[in-house]
């Protein structure tokens, strides 16, 4: 999900408002997604709702934040259709606004895997809950596999993971064909269990490896989020920070904002001691992109910046926010 390049929105009263952030995504058989989009881009502005929603024939997947009562009322919304009466959802909370705008997409999958005939809605891998997924990944016969992208991968796994180092989730399918823990020198496939920040990509990649031929695969239900929303920190096995796609940039074992800021120019995470580098300019470069940026960019860079500092200094939005 791409998300606002504005500079997060950190309310600097004495007390701060609290935003409740829910994540959520239902594979489900949606012939009619088209039309869904604008009654639902409608209410969610009527509840001051900000985040993304894309909906798809497959689907629909969600992060959105708002006060508790707007999101409530958008969730009650939504589960009063019966295609959506069972939709789970993740929560957490946060003094910080995730999200500066809210987006309803049309789009042809809700999470992009680059194989059209596989179909969630008819198989799929073992669901394992954040309660017994301990269990499951200490047994070594077990093959631990992070789907996420390299650079979400860098800021925390769980131990004993994989790292596929994949760039994005499309590479994921030929990396697992040639993946030398995942071939073996007899006929039997092992056991695999894989994990991602909330579900949705697992229920594409478990699909996938069912549909060739791997028999015991598991999937963590709820993803990432859903483990540290339930499990203590003291019995966790889960190492670092976990990305989102919002404002937040990481979050930490108790959901709250984790020490990773963005590159407002190529999205990757940074670290306050990062903007320390002789190659960071706020707004305008950073490391990972410096190199790769014209100095025409890196001007209008620069001037994008200016008008966000001089928005901010006038207490007010710059994009994407309504008066």
């Amino acid at each position: 999900m791409n998300i606002s390049q504005d500079l997060p929105v950190k309310d600097i009263t004495d007390n701060p408002p609290l935003y409740l952030t829910v994540a959520f995504y239902k594979f489900v058989d949606l012939p009619d997604f088209e039309s869904r989009r604008e009654p639902i881009l409608a209410f969610c502005e009527t509840q001051n709702i900000k985040g993304i929603i894309l909906l798809a024939r497959e689907g629909i997947n969600s992060t959105i934040s708002g006060e508790e009562s707007n999101i409530r009322a958008v969730l009650s919304y939504l589960k009063a259709d019966p295609v959506f009466h069972d939709l789970q959802h993740k929560e957490s909370w946060t003094h910080i606004k995730p999200f500066r705008r809210m987006k309803v997409r049309l789009k042809k999958e809700i999470v992009t895997f680059g194989v059209p005939e596989l179909n969630p809605n008819v198989t799929t891998g073992t669901y394992v809950k954040p309660e017994d997924w301990n269990a499951l990944i200490q047994d070594p016969n077990v093959v631990l596999i992070d789907t996420r992208n390299d650079y979400e991968v860098e800021l925390g796994t769980f131990e004993g993971a994989i790292d596929p180092k994949i760039r994005k989730f499309t590479e994921l399918a030929a990396w697992v064909k040639e993946a030398p823990a995942l071939c073996s020198e007899t006929t039997a496939k092992p056991k695999v269990a894989m994990f991602c920040t909330g579900g949705i990509r697992c229920e594409k990649s478990t699909a996938y490896m069912k549909s060739i031929g791997y028999d015991e695969v598991y999937h963590l239900e709820g993803g990432i989020l859903k483990y540290l929303e339930t499990i203590p920190e003291k019995e966790s096995l889960w190492k670092g920070e976990c990305f989102v796609f919002d404002e937040r940039v990481t979050v930490d074992h108790s959901l709250q904002p984790g020490q990773y800021h963005l590159c407002r120019v190529c999205r990757q995470p940074i670290t306050v001691g990062d903007e320390h580098s002789k190659k960071f300019e706020l707004g305008v470069s950073c490391d990972h992109c410096f190199d790769k940026t014209t100095d025409e960019q890196k001007i209008k860079a620069r001037e994008r910046q200016r008008q966000c500092e001089l928005a901010r200094l006038r207490s007010s939005s710059h994009i994407g926010d309504k008066a």
